[in-house]
């Protein structure tokens, strides 16, 4: 004989839309119809389940935002106490960013890049050194050792 009941099943889709914020989630329940066959005679068997296909629904199409790329900064720090003294500027325009930086060397010079980046040519940077280096002369005393004599 064939006996035939319900079975349930739950399935969880998540899907990230990180650029908007959202989160979308999907429950689905489907409840299968089984058959179980079971077996007449001296011995038993487990019995043999077939189980329906299960559809799913989807979640629903949420298109994304596309924000065109497009800003500017610059910033500086000038701590003489630390001799920390440097600059940075950047524009972006679509795919297209150009900058520049520069900052104050241990040595005295001045060192400025200036960059240019896109998706054709990527990233490309002149770097150019101002002033002259100077390095402080440490003068280093001898010191000479003298072994003790005991007494």
């Amino acid at each position: 004989p064939i006996e035939h009941g319900h079975a349930t099943s739950y399935t969880t889709f998540t899907q990230h839309h990180e650029q908007q914020q959202k989160h979308i989630q999907t429950l689905v329940k489907a409840t299968l119809p089984v058959a179980v066959h079971t077996q007449l005679g001296g011995y038993h068997s487990l019995p043999v389940v077939h189980a329906a296909p299960v559809v799913l629904k989807s979640a629903p199409h949420v298109e994304e935002h596309y924000a065109y790329p497009k800003y500017q900064f610059k910033y500086g720090v000038e701590d003489h106490h630390t001799g920390d003294i440097k600059q940075q500027q950047e524009v972006r325009d679509g795919d297209v960013v150009k900058g520049e930086y520069s900052l104050h060397e241990p040595d005295g010079t001045i060192l400025t890049v200036k960059y240019v980046a896109d998706k054709h040519s990527g990233f490309n940077a002149v770097v150019h050194r101002q002033g002259h280096a100077s390095h402080p002369q440490h003068v280093a005393k001898a010191v000479v050792a003298v072994p003790l004599h005991h007494r």
